[in-house]
């Protein structure tokens, strides 16, 4: 009998897979990998700050996010330095300053555990947090449909976008919200450190046999939850940490697909 921890940490990681695959297209196609890393990074500062206030971690993450996007937004408008270095500064500045205040935090509230933010703790999630990611699950992908056209234009062509009347800054800021809580609920998942491949490796890997958007979402998908899957099998039956086993299941299937297209 599969005992209720790996059941809970299964339906966790499924409610992550269902909207990380998706969203993951979204930045392969825009190429925002380095953002996803940025927004990731930055995200355990907003979970520092949010324990720190006595707040549920996803709105310190949120927040941070928003703060994120205005900078990201501010500083390109002033054309002084590239996106890339740009992000570069505020994703290690934002981890240096969350460690710091993790640091400070952890003499007054014990209990907090700084690996488990950083490489995941899947097998401790429980009902209730099942409950709010299946929520969320359902509300970003109601946004995300609703965002779909605009996406897809946005990501052909900006210009032309523009043109045909799409707010291309509120639907990339949206998205930036999007991204920030689905990097919230794969915190308890994979980690700060390793969720960025969660939303990549399955999206690259479903390119390979997506003739159209819609195909490769719902591949990116399948192949996000079939990594879930795999990597929490290894983890139950050969005692392996949980995210990084799922992360590295998607690697293989993402090697996979590269041997399999080049084959045919």
């Amino acid at each position: 009998m599969i005992d209720d921890f790996i059941i809970n940490a299964l339906l966790a990681g499924v409610a992550l897979a269902m909207v990380a695959g998706p969203l993951g297209c979204v930045v392969v196609w825009r190429r925002m990998a380095y953002f996803g890393d940025t927004l990731a990074h930055s995200a355990l500062l907003g979970v520092a700050l949010a324990v720190s206030a006595q707040l549920m971690p996803i709105l310190g993450v949120v927040f941070i996010g928003v703060v994120l996007a205005a900078l990201l937004f501010w500083l390109e408008q002033r054309r002084e330095l590239s996106a890339d270095t740009i992000l570069g500064i505020l994703s290690h500045s934002a981890l240096a300053l969350g460690l710091i205040v993790f640091s400070i935090i952890q003499a007054r509230v014990p209990g907090i555990d700084l690996m488990a933010y950083l490489f995941g703790d899947i097998l401790a999630v429980n009902q209730t947090e099942i409950v709010w990611m299946y929520i969320g699950t359902i509300f970003i992908l109601s946004v995300f449909a609703w965002l779909w056209r605009a996406l897809i234009s946005i990501s052909v062509n900006e210009d032309m976008a523009r043109t045909d009347g799409v707010n291309v800054s509120m639907v990339r800021f949206v998205f930036m919200l999007l991204l920030a809580m689905v990097i919230a609920a794969a915190i308890k998942v994979v980690g700060i450190l390793l969720v960025t491949a969660l939303l990549i490796i399955p999206a690259a890997s479903a390119r390979a046999f997506s003739s159209t958007p819609v195909q490769m979402v719902l591949l990116s998908g399948m192949m996000a939850v079939a990594a879930v899957v795999l990597g929490l099998g290894a983890s139950f039956y050969q005692d392996l940490p949980a995210g990084p086993a799922i992360v590295v299941a998607a690697a293989l299937g993402f090697f996979l697909t590269r041997i399999t297209s080049a084959r045919f």
